[in-house]
């Protein structure tokens, strides 16, 4: 084998090594393991590009994350793509039980603060008359579902309501969440309770995900079943159950939907703002009350 057949196979060993790293990490959600894998092949094979040969997962050092990032800044790319992918690295320095290579904040590799707030409302109901276009019961469930509860989509078909309905809040399971945290959202009225016993009718001890497909079988047909209906974007549904659980929690709108900004709020309203950001970012399942800006403003 000469020295460049060495080479491309050194970098395939460890893009297989990764991959399985990444695919034996069965509790995160399907969404975070396809996103970290599509990431860490493409770290492997820029490091294989610039010059780091025969490296195996346990060899990543801070010459080798310094190397990424400035070909990072090289292309381009967003910060908030940027941290995407720092984030993907740390996991990675996690599993070889070497955290400190990667450096715990990103302004250590000069990356910008990400832009939360775009001024930009991207919240969207969920339109009747579109909903019944969409032909599969299981489908138009897990629709429902990302707008009463404010569910992620992977969240929405993974459902369970054998396990996940509690009575007076719902459970999701750490496996269907992103960054496998798994987290509690109320049940607050009679709809969402309805809608929560439809659901266990149609899945019964299991999941919205029909017996006869798998998930990413099932995720397809979600994908073309929801463009054909005119919605595609239903992330939106998202931003709107934050929007609403804002206003009810704080007693007015947030700033997104046109309600005052923080800065003109009394130091007693701020509180509110703050306890209502809180509750709103448990609720979504985020870490940060910052990210909650991204729906809320």
């Amino acid at each position: 084998m000469d020295q460049w057949q060495e080479g491309k196979q050194s970098m395939q060993d460890l893009e297989y090594e990764l991959r399985g790293m990444v695919r034996r990490a069965s509790r995160t959600a399907y969404g975070t393991r396809a996103a970290r894998e599509d990431v860490l092949m493409q770290a492997a094979r820029a490091l294989h590009e610039m010059g780091f040969r025969k490296m195996k997962p346990e060899s990543l050092k801070p010459k080798h994350v310094e190397a990424l990032v400035e070909r990072w800044k090289q292309q381009g790319l967003s910060a908030g793509t940027m941290k995407n992918r720092m984030s993907h690295l740390r996991w990675w320095a996690n599993a070889i039980n070497k955290a400190p290579v990667v450096a715990r904040e990103n302004a250590h590799y000069g990356i910008d603060n990400r832009r939360f707030v775009t001024g930009e409302d991207k919240s969207r109901q969920l339109e009747a008359d579109k909903l019944a276009q969409v032909r599969d019961q299981h489908i138009r469930l897990s629709l429902r579902l990302q707008a009463a509860f404010g569910l992620r989509r992977e969240e929405s078909l993974k459902f369970s309501p054998a396990y996940a309905d509690r009575g007076n809040h719902v459970q999701l399971k750490d496996s269907w969440c992103k960054g496998g945290r798994a987290r509690e959202i109320p049940v607050r009225t009679p709809e969402q309770r309805a809608l929560l016993d439809e659901a266990r009718r149609l899945a019964g001890r299991g999941s919205l995900i029909p017996a006869n497909k798998t998930y990413v079988q099932h995720l397809r047909t979600y994908e073309r079943a929801t463009v054909r209906a005119g919605l595609d974007r239903n992330h939106g549904l998202r931003h709107r159950y934050a929007q609403m659980r804002y206003e009810q929690i704080a007693g007015w709108p947030c700033p997104a939907a046109g309600g005052p900004s923080r800065q003109s709020l009394t130091s007693e309203q701020r509180e509110r703002d703050r306890e209502a950001r809180q509750q709103v970012s448990r609720e979504l399942g985020h870490e940060r009350l910052a990210v909650v800006a991204v729906y809320c403003g």
